[in-house]
């Protein structure tokens, strides 16, 4: 039962319409003494993590579920559906000490709720009723109007003890066990505390969603104190705020709400001092108020009136008598919705007419209620029968006399639905029903009856029947495709309805029937086929006709078969003793599924096929096992359905079980851009019979195991570039070897890579021929390739003599590692200083290259003799004009006598413009040419001697100085030092230098002042005075001071080097310290032929 909430005067009803957890909450109520009652609380738990927990107070403290037994009863129960937990205390036989008030707590983790309820007792003994009924205490605030405030605390002061209950009631307090024992404090005599200056006071009052301050003032500024609320100590929270201002201590209580409503503390040391806190709910207004109302009998009637709080208690009354649920019975429905409460009345009679209340703690209002009779209706126009088609559209209408009256339509009994093809209308006194688009159930009675009115129109809507096909061809996938297996019969009846009954035609595409016979009869038409062919398989047509219409339908006839045999089978894969086969599904199923294949191998040479399996397979790739390496094999695949198995596939071609090869190894990163990463490996140590195919390069990000591949083909080489990563992410790389076996195990780099960057400063790799003049002959091509290193990529510049290089006859071309520079035909105008400069930002290097481009010299000039004597001639000339762009190195000498005319070389490589021609023959004359030389060659033309050389016959004594022997001896003298070296260990190197000395020098090679003796590592030569000391291999223990000794009878020298010996990974690519021109000295000390 439920009831509403009972206004206790000086106190403001109790909320029956929940927020927060309470989905229904205990309202108060009158109770008769002996008789039982129960409350009920339901919990709405769908937004709980948690089961709620419930208590049910008296008072404020007192805990009634200790008090559980005959008198006190609890009981709890939870919906699954609705997730609601229903709490229920029922109190046996009341006693007029269950009066009082009453309060129930609901908490669950962080969430709680709370409400309170009062119970009354009728017939205690005392000084009357605690509580009255509504309407009397409407009555009386009307006639008391207004009063002044009065403080009860002086009043309870001042009464006996037997009135406290009654004054507390008067005056709106429930916890009675609270308010004495504050008057008892309050009576008490103030004792000085010597921790507090000023107390809390007695009591505060504040309304509910107000804030609240409560004060003291302490002794010592620096105390701590604790603040308690009904003994639990207080935290600081957006609720509870802590103030401290010197000696003034300052708790706040924020949006008050009724579990704010308590006992606090506030504790200093071992000395207290309490206070009550009472909340107050505000009066409840009316804010909309109620309308008068004037209806007809039969009509609902609605009375609204809004009030200012939601949840607010409403108490409805007509001419002075409660309307409430209890006493309504199905006459009053009473709604609630938010803050706007309605009475409903369902059927209006003249009985309910009056005058009706709406009553709230607050305010009141009030309405009229008029009803009038009704007046007899008349059909001014009935509805009429109707015969429509299919597709066509159906209204039904009538007229009434009255433009308000309302109704339904009902068909066959049943209340029709208006819906996208049947619609209702109501346009002053005409009602109609439109029925779009007529099926055949729509046929039937119709019924119109007004609403109040012992009235009903009738009228029936007949359907005409066009012919229809019914086909029956379950069982078969698509209801209009029938399958047939080739060479069965096929019969198939198919029903007809219709009226009249319509005629049948079938057609086969545009052809009258084909080999197809038809049966027909009144409701049923045969299609019958013998012995199913292939040709029979096609779309079939039946059309049935009548007066009412038409109706047509096709069918399809499919054959089936067993399928065709699969085709392209072939192994795709091969391992060390499996092998992948894959095929294609046949080019014909038989027309209807396949459900997979059956597999058969034999060895090469074996005429015995092997069955792989039983059961079908579905797939189109198998792998056939246990096989033996090395061993060639054949397979043929047969395809089934459920017609039957096909005729075996062609065998495949033979293939090989081998395995894959093992993974590659030494796999390292050999260069990093922006966007690239270049890696490089070894071979698989094991490769096996299969051999490799190529590799393929994968990768993915670090913490991922998504692999990319990075190669769409494998590659043959062992290196590769990956392009395309994204800048500064880490990246993992693998590496896969493939083979007709399949793929290797990866080999995958042990740490992520950065894909950036690396700063690299810019150098030139200029090679050793081009660290010394480049000398090309007129003509000939010049191409210099010269590398370079550097990341990012360097900015490459050509200059000629310092300018930057501007020459359409002279092509540069610059690539990511070197740059090119090549002449296709040289000139002499091509020489010069060119400069290679490259740049990264503010970094520079660069380097000179000196070409110098020649061509032979111009004739020398100025031929002459100079003076004949005996058989001799001086010729004299001077250089030609033009060298060709270098050193003349020597001149060729010719001689020709005046009679044969003929040319004879006298000299080659004669360095000085002039020279003695002997031997010549007495008597005859002479003339003399001589030809220029440089590094091109001899002069293209002789210079021609102006004048001849006449030998005479007269005798001539020529007698030769004494021959001197000249004195070739000499100490050792190193002419090319040993120079220090820093080489890689584990590469052979060697150290030279060069001596001369007659005789001969005996050479004794040192290491540390030790002399090396016949040790194989290392290799002592001598090639003409250049020494060269090879070591092969050296390790680390060979670095040191290498000297070599030169020692002959007339004394010694000695040179001595440094050599330093580095690992690998402190190798760097250095250049040799004596460069080509070292070497062109020592091939000097080569011609010369000191001994």
């Amino acid at each position: 039962m439920t009831h509403f909430t009972e206004q206790v005067p000086g106190e403001g009803p109790q909320l029956s319409e929940l927020t927060g957890l309470f989905v229904v909450k205990p309202e108060s109520v009158t109770a008769t003494k002996g008789k039982d009652i129960t409350f009920v609380a339901k919990v709405d738990s769908s937004n709980l993590t948690r089961k709620p927990n419930m208590k049910w107070l008296k008072g404020k403290w007192l805990d009634l579920g200790s008090k559980a037994g005959k008198h006190l009863q609890f009981k709890e129960s939870y919906d699954r559906n609705t997730k609601i937990y229903t709490y229920e205390m029922s109190i046996i036989k009341v006693v007029d000490g269950d009066a009082g008030g009453y309060r129930c707590e609901v908490t669950s983790k962080d969430k709680c709720d709370s409400c309170t309820f009062e119970v009354s007792v009728q017939g205690r003994s005392g000084d009357g009723h605690l509580i009255t009924l509504l309407s009397s205490s409407i009555q009386e605030r009307k006639q008391e109007g207004p009063k002044e405030e009065v403080d009860v605390w002086e009043i309870l002061k001042a009464a006996k003890p037997c009135d406290y209950e009654k004054i507390a009631f008067q005056y709106g307090i429930t916890d009675l066990r609270g308010m004495l024992k504050r008057l008892k404090k309050m009576k008490m005599e103030i004792k000085k505390s010597d921790a507090f200056l000023r107390k809390l006071d007695p009591a505060y009052s504040v309304d509910k969603g107000k804030k609240i301050q409560l004060s003291v003032e302490v002794a010592d500024p620096d105390v701590p104190i604790k603040w308690l609320k009904n003994g639990q100590e207080i935290k600081p929270s957006a609720k509870y705020v802590f103030e401290s201002v010197g000696n003034k201590r300052t708790l706040t209580i924020n949006k008050c709400n009724l579990s704010d409503d308590a006992a606090y503390e506030c504790v200093v040391g071992d000395e207290k001092c309490f206070t009550e806190v009472f909340v107050k709910e505000p009066p409840i207004t009316i804010t909309k108020l109620l309308d008068d109302v004037h209806t007809v009998v039969g009509e609902k009637v609605e009375f609204e009136v809004e009030v200012s709080e939601e949840g607010a208690s409403v108490k409805w009354m007509k001419d002075g008598v409660e309307l409430n649920r209890d006493t309504a019975g199905s006459k009053y429905r009473f709604k609630k919705d938010g803050k706007r409460h309605i009475l409903i009345i369902n059927e209006a009679t003249k009985e309910d007419i009056g005058m009706y209340y709406a009553f709230t703690n607050g305010g009141e209002s009030k309405a009229e209620l008029e009803v009038e009779g009704k007046l007899p209706l008349l059909v001014l126009q009935s509805i009429a029968d109707l015969t429509v088609k299919a597709a066509e559209q159906a209204v039904f209408k009538c007229e009434v006399s009255d433009e308000k009256v309302t109704g339904k339509w009902f068909k066959d009994g049943v209340e029709v639905q208006p819906s996208n093809r049947i619609k209702m209308s109501h346009i002053g006194r005409i009602h109609k029903l439109t029925i779009d688009d007529v099926k055949p159930s729509d046929a039937g009675d119709y019924t119109f009856v007004p609403d109040g009115y012992a009235l009903s129109l009738s009228a029936k809507l007949n359907f005409l029947d066009p012919p229809k096909i019914h086909l029956d061809a379950s069982g078969t996938g698509n209801k209009n495709t029938i399958i047939v297996v080739a060479g069965n019969k096929l019969r198939l009846d198919v029903e007809i309805t219709g009226e009249p009954a319509p005629t049948v035609c079938w057609m086969k595409g545009d052809k009258a029937e084909g080999r197809v016979r038809v049966e027909t009869r009144k409701t049923l038409s045969s299609f019958v086929i013998e012995g199913a062919e292939k040709d029979d398989e096609g779309h079939y047509n039946i059309t049935v006709t009548n007066p009412a219409g038409e109706d047509k339908a096709e069918l399809f006839i499919k054959i089936v078969d067993v399928p065709n045999p699969p085709e392209n089978v072939k192994c795709t894969s091969v391992g060390e003793d499996y092998a992948t086969i894959t095929w294609d599904p046949p080019a014909f199923d038989g027309g209807v599924p396949i459900k997979g294949y059956l597999m058969e191998r034999k060895k090469i040479g074996s005429s015995r096929w092997t069955k792989l399996n039983f059961d079908v397979y579905e797939s189109t790739t198998y792998e056939a096992k246990k096989m033996i390496e090395g061993v060639l094999y054949e397979m043929r695949v047969y395809a089934v359905n459920s017609i039957g198995v096909s005729q075996p596939s062609a065998n495949s071609k033979p293939f090989m079980p081998i395995a894959p090869t093992s993974e590659p190894t030494r796999l390292t990163v050999d260069d990093v851009t922006d966007t690239t990463c270049a890696l490089k490996w070894r071979p698989p140590e094991r490769i096996g019979a299969g051999g490799i195919d190529g590799y393929i390069i994968e990768y993915c990000k670090e913490g991922s195991d998504q692999w990319v591949q990075a190669n769409e083909e494998p590659v043959e080489k062992n290196q590769y570039r990956v392009k395309g990563l994204p800048v500064g992410e880490k990246m993992l790389f693998r590496v896969v070897a493939v083979n007709i076996a399949g793929r290797s195990p990866p080999a995958t780099l042990t740490q992520a890579v950065t894909v950036r960057e690396i700063m690299e400063h810019p150098k030139i790799r200029l090679p050793r021929h081009l660290r010394t003049k480049l000398i090309q002959a007129v003509g000939e091509k010049v191409n210099l390739v010269i590398p370079f290193q550097g990341k990012p990529r360097p900015v490459v510049t050509w200059f000629k003599d310092g300018i930057p290089l501007d020459d359409r006859t002279v092509g540069i071309r610059t690539g990511e590692l070197d740059t090119i520079l090549f002449i296709r035909s040289a000139e002499r105008t091509h020489s010069g200083k060119y400069t290679l400069s490259v740049q990264i930002e503010n970094m520079l290097d660069s380097a000179d290259i000196h070409i110098q481009i020649v061509d032979k010299p111009g004739p020398p000039i100025a031929v002459h003799v100079t003076d004949v004597w005996g058989f001799n001639a001086a010729l004299e000339w001077k250089p030609p004009k033009d060298d060709g762009n270098c050193e003349i190195i020597g001149y060729t000498i010719q001689k020709a006598d005046m009679k044969t005319k003929e040319w004879f070389t006298v000299y080659e490589h004669n360095h000085r413009p002039s020279c003695t021609v002997s031997d010549l023959v007495m008597g005859n004359e002479y003339s003399f040419r001589v030809f220029s030389e440089n590094i091109c060659g001899l002069s293209d033309e002789p210079g021609i001697s102006k004048n001849t050389a006449v030998i005479t016959k007269t005798g001539l004594a020529y007698n030769p100085p004494p021959y001197k022997e000249r004195d070739i001896n000499r100490s050792p003298k190193f002419t090319a030092p040993l120079v220090d070296r820093s080489v890689v260990a584990g590469y052979t190197t060697a150290i030279s230098c060069a001596v001369r000395g007659y005789p001969k020098p005996k050479i004794i090679w040192m290491k540390n002042n030790m002399i090396i003796g016949e040790d194989p590592k290392f290799l002592m030569q001598n090639n003409q005075g250049v020494l060269t000391l090879n070591i092969r291999k050296p390790s680390l223990f060979d670095g040191g001071r290498y000297s070599c000794r030169a020692i002959n009878d007339l004394g010694q020298d000695e040179v001595e080097c440094k050599l330093e010996v580095r690992g690998v990974n402190q190798c760097t690519q250095t250049l040799c310290v004596g460069g080509s021109g070292q070497l062109d000295s020592w091939a000097e000390l080569l011609r010369k032929k000191p001994y």
